[in-house]
């Protein structure tokens, strides 16, 4: 058994909320070079211009990459083999978060009693943390902050077997031509087919923090996401909603065993600041 102390714990989360909303990931960038070198619209180019150079900015003199700094979304791959020593698994991540966007100096958006008082926590707390008991004795910590703008455009629907692979496919290309302009494109959209309700959800915003434009190992599921991303991009949206070919950088679809009465799927959208970091304790 392998003794991790919670104040580490707390130090790697808080480095990675400022690093996640400061520093945009290589394969994000690129993805927007290679999208602006094949871009044929103009206007839209001189968008993916500032996209880029805004990234560079950022990086350079980490400032946040966008003022909407998001909530603080964790994935946590816990070995079965690691013992927490000093505190609380929970408390210690909420607490990381709390000093990554204090002492970050990240804007705080978390709000208490939402449908009524909507009082800021001030400190970008609580966190929504997902666990999943791994073999080994090490600690992997995903820090994926999500702001309210690509958020407020991802969409479930439970579709039924009849529908099919077509069900699918037409439902995120509706979902993203709704959406608009609103997520900020070019997007990555990720996509959970499957599972329960919550579940799919889980599975689709998961599989945003795979690399921009990996392929599903599977083959099937990978021809199905090129299939989708050629689709959306004939939308003509574009980058900031100013036309062009360039709508979405990619298309991420995760699957899950399903009941033989249901077929879910959730759509959950990713703006260009595709923002994530990680470490491993």
């Amino acid at each position: 058994m392998r003794e991790i102390r919670a104040e580490d714990v707390t130090a790697t989360v808080a480095r990675l909320c400022v690093e996640a909303n400061c520093n945009l990931g290589d394969d994000v960038l690129r993805a927007l070079i290679k999208a602006r070198e094949a871009e044929p619209s103009p206007t839209a180019r001189v968008a993916l211009d500032q996209i880029i150079e805004n990234a560079r900015i950022a990086r350079e003199e980490q400032v946040p990459i966008c003022q909407d700094t998001g909530l603080a979304v964790v994935f946590v791959e816990l070995g079965q083999e690691v013992h927490v020593a000093g505190g609380d698994l929970g408390q210690a991540i909420t607490e990381g978060v709390r000093r990554g966007y204090i002492d970050g100096y990240l804007r705080k958006s978390a709000v208490t009693q939402p449908f009524s008082a909507r009082v800021n926590t001030q400190d970008n707390t609580p966190p929504i943390v997902y666990y999943d008991i791994v073999p080994g004795d090490r600690i992997k910590i995903t820090v994926a902050p999500k702001g309210a703008g690509s958020e407020n455009m991802s969409f479930l629907k439970c579709l039924t077997p009849a529908d099919g692979r077509q069900g699918i496919v037409d439902f995120v290309v509706e979902s993203v031509d709704r959406a608009g302009a609103n997520p900020c494109p070019p997007i990555i959209v990720g996509v959970g087919i499957g599972g329960t309700i919550d579940k799919t959800t889980q599975i689709a915003k998961r599989s945003l923090l795979r690399p921009v434009g990996q392929p599903h190992p599977d083959p099937e599921v990978a021809a199905l996401e090129q299939e989708i991303l050629r689709r959306v991009n004939d939308l003509g949206i574009g980058p900031a909603g100013l036309g062009g070919r360039t709508t979405a950088l990619a298309v991420h679809v995760e699957t899950f065993a399903a009941h033989i009465a249901m077929m879910p799927v959730a759509v959950n959208i990713q703006c260009h600041v595709a923002r994530h970091k990680e470490a491993t304790l």
